[in-house]
């Protein structure tokens, strides 16, 4: 049994207390918030037996192995840190820090300590996405000549207004670092190394420090050519998640509102599972999706010596390095201002 302490019950925590109560062998033993009542409800909701607002109360427990991290992102090193040299298997919400260096601290600390760092990345096991992996590994698309991806949300003034950190560029970055995060990643996964990123990023309608839309794009070393739109102000909802790749020998998009849905399966050879490509579509009622729960699968049967872990530190550090790309002329305007 893996005896989970979580940390951080806010917004996606029910993500993740629910994909760990569908887990024969582990338990969430406790959890800790810095408001009394968010510990002390989902204590109560998922029937936790300890709650707390101190996070080095929980660290002492002798009875947690791993610590689920859902606080703001900037905030993901320091507590995982911390983890680490308690002697806690980590396991962080995307992205796993705001920083490239402080992206490397943890994996440091992690390595240091011994304990194992895992970066919830659980896009990638979406089952369309999973077809298209499959795809993608079997060299069914031949040279990839382009990605691209397409973020079209919307996320009112209200939702940034909830907590102070929304929006900042210490503690949660823009729409690119935050909801686009699992995008970035998909594109760079099939993409691989880059050679060089060009971007506008601009904040036109949300009262934050970072940006609301921009766009990037991005040349691989293969050659081929990549792109991500970005948007937190689509009107009336949100409208489109999507990754498309056009290969040598394929095309194939997956759309929906959190790449759900094989809209595109064309390949120049033919395969048995091209058949019943529609069974591998879902219909999450969030943008999170269904891959939380086989997220932690992963970990435990990874924790339990029986796989290997889905998307550790090094994996997570791949996309966050595309999003400092990303940002790196805005992150110099920044500095230069700060400078003045």
């Amino acid at each position: 049994m893996i005896k989970i302490g979580l940390l951080g019950c806010g917004r996606i925590s029910k993500n993740h207390f629910e994909a760990i109560a569908q887990q024969k062998d582990a338990q969430v033993v406790a959890c800790c918030d810095i408001i009394p009542e968010r510990a002390k409800e989902a204590a109560e909701k998922y029937n936790i037996p300890f709650w707390t607002t101190k996070y080095e109360e929980m660290l002492k427990r002798d009875d947690i192995d791993l610590i689920s991290i859902c606080t703001p992102s900037g905030l993901h090193p320091e507590h995982g840190i911390q983890a680490a040299k308690a002697s806690k298997h980590v396991l962080t919400e995307k992205p796993m820090a705001c920083r490239l260096n402080e992206a490397d601290e943890l994996i440091k600390a992690c390595e240091e300590a011994g304990v194992k760092l895992f970066v919830v990345l659980q896009n990638r096991l979406n089952p369309s996405i999973q077809l298209v992996r499959r795809a993608f590994d079997e060299g069914r698309f031949g040279r990839i000549y382009m990605i691209t991806s397409n973020v079209f949300w919307t996320r009112p003034q209200d939702y940034y207004d909830m907590s102070p950190w929304r929006g900042t560029w210490k503690l949660d970055g823009g729409a690119f670092m935050n909801q686009a995060s699992h995008y970035v990643d998909m594109v760079q996964w099939f993409g691989g190394p880059i050679e060089e990123v060009k971007s506008i990023t601009a904040t036109l309608a949300r009262n934050i420090e970072a940006e609301d839309t921009g766009a990037a794009i991005i040349r691989f070393e293969n050659g081929a050519i990549g792109s991500i739109n970005v948007t937190m102000l689509t009107y009336p909802k949100n409208l489109e998640g999507s990754i498309t790749i056009l290969g040598e020998k394929g095309t194939v998009r997956v759309a929906g509102t959190s790449m759900n849905k094989i809209e595109q399966w064309d390949f120049v050879d033919q395969q048995p599972y091209d058949v019943g490509i529609d069974q591998h579509n879902t219909e999450p009622t969030s943008v999170y999706g269904f891959g939380h729960a086989g997220y932690y699968r992963n970990v435990i049967n990874t924790l339990q010596g029986k796989n290997h872990p889905i998307s550790d530190g090094l994996e997570g550090r791949k996309s966050l390095r595309l999003l400092t790309q990303i940002y790196k002329e805005k992150s110099d305007y920044i500095n230069s201002e700060k400078r003045k």
